[in-house]
């Protein structure tokens, strides 16, 4: 059924989205903004970094000290050293699968890419790994995942998205490939999974482990 599998990376490979936002609700609010949990699920989960400052400046008017952005960077990473773990079943999936698969995430390409190394899947962060930094328009275009789909030479309808923010899933399923919404990270967590109607998934699931018995025709022969 499908010639290529994109990975998202942060709330799919790494459970990094709760460390995320916890960081950016403190150095918001050293700033006076005060936002929380469910603010930063809603408007900020998949997108890049320039376009949550940008988000910041219209909504709260506060133009971000030159600073912030390399401060708050250097404290996630550090916190990322401390407390990132892979997903749960994510490294066996990758080792198992059967056809070409990629990661598309709206991450830096620094971020990204020290963030699979902490985990151990720093392999990736080569031919494997695309970034917003690559195209125009970040998620919720699909032009990221189209010029992955580009890249890997693989059809855009016959490629299977695995995402965790309603934001990567509008992107997907903007790009007419297939979409599937992953819930198992620590950021969804109790959490209601409203979809709206244009971010419906074609299917949504909350374990790494259930990947192969969904479809086992993407696992590799062992």
């Amino acid at each position: 059924m499908f010639d290529l599998v994109i990975f998202d990376c942060d709330g799919v490979l790494i459970d990094s989205e709760i460390i995320s936002a916890r960081m950016l609700i403190e150095e918001l609010a050293k700033l006076g903004v005060q936002i929380d949990l469910g603010y930063v699920a809603r408007y900020f989960l998949g997108r890049s970094y320039p376009t949550v400052m940008e988000t910041i400046r219209q909504e709260f008017n506060l133009t971000l000290p030159p600073d912030f952005e390399a401060q708050y960077r250097a404290r996630l990473l550090d916190t990322f050293e401390r407390e990132l773990k892979i997903m749960p079943g994510a490294a066996e999936v990758i080792a198992q699968i059967g056809v070409p698969f990629c990661i598309a995430t709206s991450s830096s390409p620094m971020r990204a890419a020290r963030s699979l190394g902490m985990v151990g899947l720093g392999h990736l962060a080569n031919d494997h790994l695309f970034t917003s930094t690559l195209v125009a328009r970040g998620k919720p275009a699909p032009d990221l995942f189209l010029y992955a789909a580009r890249q890997m030479r693989a059809d855009p309808a016959r490629c299977l998205v695995i995402e965790d923010s309603l934001t990567g899933v509008r992107a997907g399923l903007s790009a007419g490939m297939q979409v599937w919404r992953f819930t198992g990270g620590s950021h969804l967590k109790d959490r209601a999974l409203d979809e709206p109607e244009d971010a419906r998934a074609h299917l949504r699931f909350a374990s790494f482990a259930e990947f192969y018995d969904i479809a086992p025709e993407l696992k590799g022969r062992t």
